[in-house]
């Protein structure tokens, strides 16, 4: 493994690269190296800058003509941040051996895993950096290091399925272009179960343009982020797919990237949330643990207990679509939280603080106290538990607010159903095909379903603890709400529970609802906006146990509960 030393200047070597350093960092030192593995010799550059616990971040280069030479620069604005740094060319690329259409997927994690173990010693921190492929071998390597990982820099990545792991590339048309082809292959990829639970800092780099990743692979990497990791989607609006080129010519957004992925390390970038919230706890008291709270999928939720022993709630919006509309959305929970203290019926958490606009926080910050009970999804109780929703809603419905809530909105429109073929969704989208009914207009909490609502006890002692997520606060028809808990009672337990959920609720002193027509439209709007992709809403579900609730079985049970519900009110 012959090494030599090297300043960030043009050198003759042929294992070294034009500089591009400024005179700032005409200092930094790195070393060239080749490393042996798997039958091939690797180069590579390393560099020990910083003291011996600094985080090395390891860059990885894309498919096809990729190489480290364009990463140059990048890693100099590491060293520039007081990183160590590692980069190589994987086999068939750049200056080392090989042949491309023989690499794979899976020896691309190998060569990766063997050269950071070469260079960098454990437990020392690791950032990870990926270019296009290199995105499916960072979530490999996440895998692999576990807690090593405190970053992720992710530039226009890609992932794949798992049965093209194995498979050498070739040359374009063979097996492992077939499977990636594939429409949707990449929709149960492994990296994406990886990445959603990942916790450490990470930030996701999006070209404007991208001839090369779909956009919906895009949006999933950003949602599996989203679930728990400190996460930033940036923008790059007039850049293209080959993101390592475009940070080398653009100086300003290389060290925007840099100071993103590095600020607040040692707390997983949540430096000025964790600042904000010991703003608003009492005099003396401080957070002693902070753990996830599975079950919802459009924030990031942590029980937070300080050194008392009390428990609090911190709601968090970091996925982009919630987090542009956080202001709107952050602020109303507030008001509905401020309003339900005094609605002795309504057992909603109570609010300690908010930071609707990140005035003060990594990202928008809702703090309150922690209800007791944990969310059931479960088939044990389940009649007196949907009994319990039923008479839940009805309470909540009976809210007079001293201010109107906005007016409700539809989640979907005709133009917007993407329903499966067949005559049953095509009957169901007719309906949407009017003027919504008239309807005398209630307080509505608009998100009412299981994973919203807290059970304690069990049998005769089984009761409603909590009710959750008031950022959708409307005013509209009852029958929204209604229609929302009835689509995800048939989603969860089967379509008979959602169609009879009205009964359950007028008989527990509900609201008067609409008859016929009138009340299927109510519905079908609802349950039309999960068409095809009920899997969805259901994935906070499987996290609770639920794994039976495959996108087949969802399906088949949407489809059901629209055909009853035609059956019954059309």
């Amino acid at each position: 493994m012959p090494a030599t030393r090297a300043e960030f200047t043009p050198t003759a070597s042929a294992d070294t690269a034009p500089s591009h350093a400024s005179s700032a960092d005409t200092a930094s030192r790195y070393t060239v190296f080749t490393h042996a593995v798997g039958g091939e010799r690797l180069s590579g550059w390393y560099a020990d800058a910083g003291d011996a616990g600094s985080a090395t971040a390891v860059l990885l280069h894309g498919a096809g003509t990729g190489s480290k030479e364009a990463l140059l620069p990048l890693l100099e604005e590491f060293a520039a941040h007081g990183c160590r740094f590692l980069t190589f060319d994987f086999s068939g690329h750049g200056q080392s051996t090989g042949r491309l259409r023989e690499l794979s997927l899976r020896r691309r994690l190998d060569q990766a895993v063997s050269v950071i173990d070469a260079r960098v010693a454990a437990p020392a921190p690791l950032v990870l950096v990926g270019f296009s492929m290199s995105g499916q071998t960072v979530a490999d390597l996440v895998r692999h290091y576990g807690d090593r990982v405190v970053a992720l820099g992710l530039c226009a990545p890609a992932v794949y399925a798992a049965e093209a792991w194995d498979v050498p590339f070739g040359q374009g048309d063979g097996r492992f272009s077939a499977l990636i082809r594939r429409p949707g292959s990449w929709r149960e990829s492994p990296a994406l179960d990886v990445l959603r639970t990942y916790e450490g800092r990470a930030v996701l780099a999006v070209p404007g343009t991208d001839e090369v990743v779909p956009p919906a692979v895009t949006e999933a990497v950003s949602a599996a982020l989203a679930r728990r990791a400190q996460f930033t989607h940036w923008e790059l609006p007039t850049a293209e797919h080959r993101l390592g080129p475009w940070l080398r010519d653009h100086p300003q957004d290389r060290r925007e990237f840099v100071t993103s992925l590095l600020t607040g390390l040692g707390e997983q970038g949540w430096t000025a949330t964790r600042a904000w919230v010991a703003e608003q706890l009492p005099e003396g008291r401080r957070v002693v643990e902070s753990v996830f709270l599975t079950g919802g999928w459009s924030a990031q939720l942590r029980r937070l207990t300080l050194d008392d022993g009390t428990a609090l709630a911190l709601r968090t919006f970091v996925a982009p679509f919630f987090r542009r509309h956080a202001p709107g959305l952050l602020t109303r929970e507030a008001d509905m939280l401020t309003l339900l203290a005094g609605q002795d019926d309504v057992p909603a958490p109570e609010l300690i603080g908010v930071d609707a606009a990140a005035g003060h926080c990594d990202h928008p910050s809702l703090l309150m106290t922690v209800v007791p009970g944990r969310v059931r999804v479960d088939e044990e109780d389940l009649g007196p538990r949907v009994e319990l929703l039923a008479a839940q809603l009805a309470a909540i419905h009976r809210v007079v607010p001293g201010q109107r809530p906005r007016t409700y909105q539809a989640w979907t429109s005709p133009e917007r159903v993407n329903a499966p073929e067949g005559g049953v969704w095509r009957r169901a989208v007719d309906v949407l095909r009017r003027d919504p009914p008239p309807y005398e207009g209630c307080f509505l909490h608009r998100d009412f379903h299981p994973g919203n609502v807290l059970f304690t006890g069990s049998g005769a002692g089984l009761r409603v603890s909590g009710v959750v997520d008031w950022v959708e606060t409307s005013w509209g028809p009852a029958d929204l709400d209604v229609a929302h808990c009835s689509t995800a009672l048939a989603l969860l337990h089967g379509a008979e529970y959602g169609l009879d959920f009205r009964d359950r609720y007028a008989a527990r002193g509900g609201r008067r609802l609409a008859d016929g027509p009138d009340h299927l439209y109510w519905r079908l709007l609802d349950a039309l906006a999960y068409a095809p992709d009920a899997a969805k809403l259901a994935g906070p579900w499987r996290e609770l146990g639920r794994t039976d609730l495959t996108p087949e079985v969802l399906e088949a049970r949407l489809e059901a509960y629209v055909t009853g519900l035609l059956e019954r009110y059309a």
